[in-house]
Order: structure tokens, then C-alpha cells, then sequence
């Protein structure tokens, strides 16, 4: 069996952070007079911390020196972080621990490509930590996505090429970023925002074993797409 690198993005895919991302930046958003939305915050998904405050400022039309914008960046920081300290294996999404079981029985890669600089922190509360070969967070990227910085770093820790890994993704930004690296991509969400994927599921719970198989055997991108169809 072909081994393949499956590379995951760790809000909305592996835990739902998202919502406590939103709650957080509402808060910093209101606190500035600023207008925030769930529709505002889908676009803030896969990208960030200072990509998304300077969204929001934006959105809001408000300037600021980089002090009190390196103060804002760390109170929403400290309030998400109130947040995940509660963190349970409960909180994990349906699918992911059978899938990664899966994949370390089958004798596959498994990294984590994420914009959160709090992605090591998430997976140990969780208990998932032990199953990464490597993580690739916002500690160790220049450039965030659509830029595929943090995929190639990924498939470059498994010791992969690029056009050998897989990426899961809920944020537009993420599948951007993984068709760029030439990779596998599948959409964890809605196909009306991840038409851009190569395969779009509900979550990781629907992805069958008979699927997952196709998936590692794929010779190419291109051949994974024709042959789903």
C-alpha cells in the first residue's frame, strides 16, 4: 500500500475552536465599536492572528499604532486561551479518532497544518498530541494561508513530497493553500464555501474506509479527482 502524508488542519476539522475564536474576537470587536459577524468570521478561518485583526480593523476602518495593536492581539489571545484551558476529549469532532487510528493501522504519515499558535496546547488537553509525526503551527510559518507555506513544511516533516500528502480543511484559505502545494485536498464543511476541494464531506465521520483506501492509493491529484467522480 502507498504511504501518504495526511496532513490536518486542527479548527473545525480535528476540535470545533472556531466558535471560541468567534467569541473572542466579538469581544474585541465590540470593545472597538466594531460591527462583528459569524459571516465576517468564516473568513477569518485558516488565517492569522494578525492577518484577522487587520481584517477586522479594516472592516471597521479603524487605525492603530503596532503597540496597541500587538495589546490587542495579546487580550484576544488571553480570552481564547480562557477558553481551551476547559478543553475535553469530548470536544473532539466526530470521526477523527477512528480515522487516525486508521491511519496509523494502515502505516500512513499524520501532521498537523494549522494557523493556531496554540495548536500543541489543543492536542495535549484533548489527548491526540501522541498520534502527530509533526505539527506545523503559526510558531513556524512566515506566510499564512492561502499561501501553502505550512503544507510544505508539513509534507517536508513527514519526509514526504508535497504531491504525496493529503490535507483536510473547513476554511476556504486551507483549500486554497493545499491546491497550491499540488495536494489532495478534501473539505471538511459546506461544498457552497469548499467548492474549491477535491472531495467535500459533512465531517471526517463520513469518510468510509472504502474511500479512505481510494484516497492512499491515488497515484496523483489529478487521477484522485477522475476517478471520485
Amino acid at each position: 500500500m502507498t504511504t501518504k502524508g495526511f496532513i490536518f488542519d486542527l479548527d473545525g476539522v480535528i476540535v470545533d475552536t472556531a466558535k471560541y475564536h468567534f467569541l473572542a474576537w466579538k469581544d474585541l470587536a465590540s470593545s472597538l465599536g466594531i460591527p462583528f459577524t459569524e459571516a465576517q468570521n468564516e473568513q477569518l478561518k485558516g488565517v492569522s492572528r494578525v492577518e484577522s485583526l487587520n481584517k477586522i480593523l479594516t472592516w471597521g476602518n479603524v487605525t492603530m499604532n503596532p503597540e496597541q495593536f500587538s495589546s490587542l492581539m495579546n487580550e484576544k489571545n488571553k480570552a481564547y486561551l480562557t477558553f481551551i484551558d476547559q478543553m475535553t476529549e469530548d470536544e473532539i469532532l466526530p470521526g477523527v479518532v477512528h480515522l487516525l487510528d486508521k491511519l496509523l493501522e494502515m502505516g500512513q504519515k499524520i501532521a498537523l497544518g494549522s494557523a493556531s499558535k496554540n495548536a500543541k496546547l489543543i492536542l495535549e488537553k484533548v489527548n491526540l498530541l501522541g498520534y502527530f509525526d509533526c505539527i506545523v503551527d503559526g510558531n513556524h510559518v512566515s506566510k499564512a494561508k492561502p499561501d501553502p507555506e505550512v503544507f510544505l513544511r508539513g509534507a517536508s516533516g513527514l519526509g514526504l513530497e508535497a504531491t504525496q500528502c493529503v490535507v483536510f480543511e473547513d476554511a476556504v484559505a486551507g483549500i486554497k493553500a493545499a491546491n497550491a502545494a499540488q495536494m489532495i485536498s478534501i473539505g471538511i464543511g459546506k461544498s457552497e464555501y469548499l467548492y474549491e476541494a477535491d472531495l467535500v464531506l459533512v465531517g471526517l465521520d463520513h469518510l468510509s474506509d472504502v474511500l479512505l483506501t481510494h484516497v492512499i492509493n491515488a497515484s496523483s491529484k489529478n487521477s484522485f479527482k477522475i476517478n471520485i467522480k
